[in-house]
């Protein structure tokens, strides 16, 4: 059934499906109010373009980058900082990157109140795959920041684009254990900023050197709840146990070491190795559903399944919001940030999000962080700095763990 809201969202993005017809071009963007269409080659295979969305809240200001995975010279990777425990603005990982264009990314760690004297670590909630190479996994649905999850989304859900450059939805779970001399132990935990109570963890030198400790903090349920006292920390060097603790530690973690952290039931199993004892690590992210291998993967929340929005979106709080569409059978990506200036800062509800996304010509639709976080930057081949498209909300670009980078190899 056809809503108010859908009909609001459609009469929105008409002049955008005439534009596309007449251009004989993919969709890609919807004219703005003033009826002059902003619509710009970034790369080959990359177009920038902005409209209005007159929603629920007001009228908002969407930018809106499309790309087309079937153009060989266009690729998409993670953007981050270089470890996972680590901030920057969309612009300099842009920047630094040699990207064409990028948008923020997964919801993050962002604060630290609940647990005076714990560092808040910067990093994400669900599991980032850059280069093809597994940098962490998801921290428990209770431990998440950002809004409810639907029913039945996990932190595990990602988006993702596999070695067949085809973008799709999926979720990455950890296959993960420690191989001792007593027997095999469960890792629960790669890289996360909360481990799973009673459970071991493993930290490598992509977590970079912030204290691991907020990862003894909050439950599985409560993200506010106390920091454990019963920890263990096993130091594991060139297969071989090199140092224990019976606290978290921090600073940075050499190549070739791994750091493992357990809480409750696991510090106890911890604390039967030794030094000089041999232990081997293993570890990977497993998908759900594809056996493509991932090529990129970021967390955030599913919103629009072939075609249909998820039942239980929130359809009440507007604001800025970031999220991306999968359209054309996975081979073009939209990517999405509202505008946080103060005339179009209403915004979106994330059921109107899914509803843009699907009137854009996506199938597949996914939120990523939002308000403050919400950013969109392009840099074309002549430009060493990336213009920031969007106004972010608070005045200036937030420093973020990570992003969606578009890269161009023309």
């Amino acid at each position: 059934m056809v809503t108010r809201r859908d009909r609001r969202l459609r009469t929105a993005l008409t002049v955008l499906v005439a534009w596309s017809a007449l251009a004989g071009a993919a969709l890609v963007g919807a004219a703005p109010a003033s009826g002059v269409q902003r619509v710009r080659t970034i790369a080959p295979g990359v177009q920038y373009s902005e409209f209005d969305i007159s929603a629920n809240a007001g009228v908002t200001r969407a930018h809106l980058l499309s790309i087309d995975l079937r153009n060989r010279h266009v690729r998409v990777d993670l953007l981050h900082p270089g470890v996972v425990a680590a901030r920057a603005t969309v612009s300099r990982l842009v920047e630094a990157r040699g990207a064409v264009a990028g948008i923020n990314g997964d919801f993050f760690n962002i604060s630290e109140a609940q647990h005076p004297g714990v560092d808040a670590t910067g990093s994400p909630v669900g599991p980032e795959i850059a280069g093809g190479r597994s940098l962490k996994a998801a921290v428990p649905r209770g431990q998440r920041f950002g809004p409810a999850l639907p029913p039945g989304a996990g932190t595990e859900d990602v988006l993702g684009v596999g070695t067949d450059r085809t973008a799709r939805l999926d979720r990455l779970f950890l296959s993960a254990s420690v191989s001792t001399p007593e027997g095999r132990l469960q890792l629960r935990g790669l890289n996360q900023y909360a481990l799973p109570v009673g459970s071991i963890g493993a930290y490598t030198a992509d977590w970079g050197s912030v204290s691991r400790a907020r990862a003894t903090c909050g439950t599985d349920t409560n993200r506010a709840a106390p920091c454990s006292r019963d920890t263990r920390e096993v130091v594991i060097r060139n297969g071989r146990v090199v140092a224990t603790a019976n606290g978290p530690g921090s600073g940075p973690i050499a190549a070739g070491t791994t750091v493992l952290l357990g809480r409750e039931a696991g510090a106890q199993q911890l604390r039967k190795l030794f030094k000089g004892e041999s232990v081997q690590v293993h570890h990977r992210l497993v998908a759900a559903s594809s056996r493509v291998p991932y090529v990129f993967a970021i967390g955030g929340c599913p919103v629009l399944r072939h075609g249909t929005p998820l039942s239980g979106l929130d359809n009440g709080t507007s604001t800025v919001r970031t999220a991306v569409g999968i359209a054309d059978g996975g081979h073009r990506l939209l990517l999405l940030a509202l505008d946080g200036a103060r005339d179009y800062r209403s915004g979106l509800t994330v059921a109107e999000v899914a509803s843009a996304l699907r009137n854009l010509g996506a199938t597949e639709g996914f939120n990523l962080d939002g308000g403050g976080s919400t950013t969109m930057v392009t840099r074309t081949g002549h430009q060493s700095a990336a213009s920031v498209r969007n106004h972010p909300s608070a005045g200036a670009e937030r420093p973020v763990p990570d992003g969606i980078g578009v890269f161009s190899g023309a």
